[in-house]
């Protein structure tokens, strides 16, 4: 459903994936040696929600162990219905060693409610490592990857992917910490309480004092502080608070895209001097600028033949506008989006931040359609044959594949050992920092 609310919004037609030409023996053998010995670790899935969405988080309903690519199409399937991005067999072609699960929940939960079905994602993520045992394991410290990874397993690691999921509460973050969650994104697509997010009109102008307390305590706790989806704003104040590094776990370069979403190269140095890793996003709306672009005159031509209430050429005339829509969909395709771009990106990043600071943070099973060639969680050794075709040496692959994130990951976990040594649990609430009694 969440690839399903970017499709609500530009009303997207379906991309065929074209297969990027095969690399040269001496390139996938690299490749294959590479990942090997440093598995990939993908900062983001949303395969969690898909499962709730799709199966009512009954898995009982969905054998991971098989080709999830050929799910039967359901009679009643919105138009942009798409199989999974993620299965087991594709995962381990993937040479996948260590995922994200996002235990993402819409931002229209708040409150209780948004604390309840975090809960619930988080214990799906719990389930499908213990139906899976063969395969997956859950993780909550480097060391569980590397540990999982050699016993030939995926680490299974969690992220929250919204400040708003622990309901303005720093003791719900501590016990989702508990629970296992080891990042927390601090927005989502709209603002919260206490941060701004990317794609809203700014309201903080970054993070409000409570928003600076949440930072402090995932420091005290070691959950790494995800900056994707925030403001500019927003990133800069956590960058300036924070003691360990931060991650943005699916985020592109700014610089190639200027897309919200994407990160600015100011913002880049600081990342450097953090020694965070940002994880770079697979989503060609992100990616490619022609890409973005034709969305956006897509969605305003649909809102020119039927936007609600009064305007609209074709309002309550459904089938003309359908038809409207097909014509335009005919004059203009979608611009390709393709692996050499997603790589950009990467090589972009590594140049401003430094090649110890980027990481791979696909999206799968939460976009609608991605880059040609980049189709789902078995074509990562396409996308590193392509920066090994580059010049990227061998020791930078594996930096990028999951070198960075476990390095990042080792720092949190060293930081929050010292601070809770000295700094007791904060027992601030928003009420105080951020509505004082006067």
């Amino acid at each position: 459903m969440k690839r399903l609310i970017y499709a609500a919004t530009i009303s997207l037609i379906a991309l065929s994936a074209g297969a990027r030409a095969a690399p040269a023996p001496d390139i996938a053998a690299r490749v294959e040696r590479v990942l090997k010995a440093t598995p990939i670790i993908d900062g983001h899935n949303d395969l969690p929600w898909e499962l709730r969405d799709r199966f009512d988080s009954k898995l009982e309903r969905i054998d991971l162990r098989g080709d999830t690519k050929a799910l039967p199409r359901p009679a009643d399937a919105s138009p942009f219905w798409q199989p999974l991005m993620t299965d087991i067999p594709r995962l381990r072609a993937g040479r996948v060693g260590g995922q994200f699960w996002s235990v993402w929940i819409p931002t229209t939960i708040t409150g209780p409610a948004a604390i309840q079905t975090t809960i619930e994602q988080i214990d799906l993520v719990k389930r499908m490592a213990a139906k899976w045992p063969a395969d997956f394991e859950m993780a909550y410290t480097a060391a569980d990857v590397v540990r999982i990874e050699k016993a030939g397993r995926i680490a299974s690691l969690i992220g929250i992917e919204g400040g708003h999921q622990i309901g303005n509460s720093l003791p719900a973050l501590r016990q989702m910490y508990v629970s296992g969650a080891r990042y927390m994104t601090l927005s989502h697509s709209s603002n919260n309480d206490w941060a701004d997010s990317a794609t809203d009109a700014p309201a903080h102008h970054g993070l409000t004092p409570f928003g600076l307390a949440v930072v402090r305590e995932m420091n005290r706790l070691g959950m790494l502080v995800d900056l994707s989806h925030v403001s500019p704003e927003t990133m800069k104040a956590a960058l300036a608070v924070t003691q360990a590094p931060v991650i943005f776990s699916h985020s592109g370069a700014r610089a190639l895209i200027d897309h919200p979403r994407d990160v600015p190269d100011d913002v880049l140095t600081l990342v450097a001097r953090n020694r965070g890793v940002v994880m770079v996003n697979f989503f060609p709306l992100y990616v490619s600028e022609a890409t973005s672009r034709w969305a956006s005159d897509r969605a305003a031509e649909q809102a020119r033949l039927s936007s609600p209430p009064f305007a609209g050429v074709y309002i309550g005339q459904p089938d003309r506008a359908k038809a409207a829509m097909a014509a335009w969909d005919t004059a203009h395709p979608m611009p390709a989006t393709t692996i050499a771009m997603v790589a950009d990106h990467i090589d972009h990043i590594a140049k401003v931040a430094g090649v110890d600071c980027v990481g791979i943070g696909s999206d799968f099973d939460g976009i609608p359609f991605t880059p040609q060639g980049l189709d789902g969680v078995d074509k990562y050794p396409a996308l590193f044959a392509e920066l090994a075709r580059r010049g990227w040496s061998d020791t930078d692959l594996a930096k990028l594949a999951g070198g960075n994130i476990l390095r990042a990951m080792r720092e949190a976990e060293a930081i929050a050992a010292k601070l809770q040594a000295t700094t007791p649990p904060s027992s601030a609430t928003i009420a105080e920092l951020d509505h004082p009694v006067k």
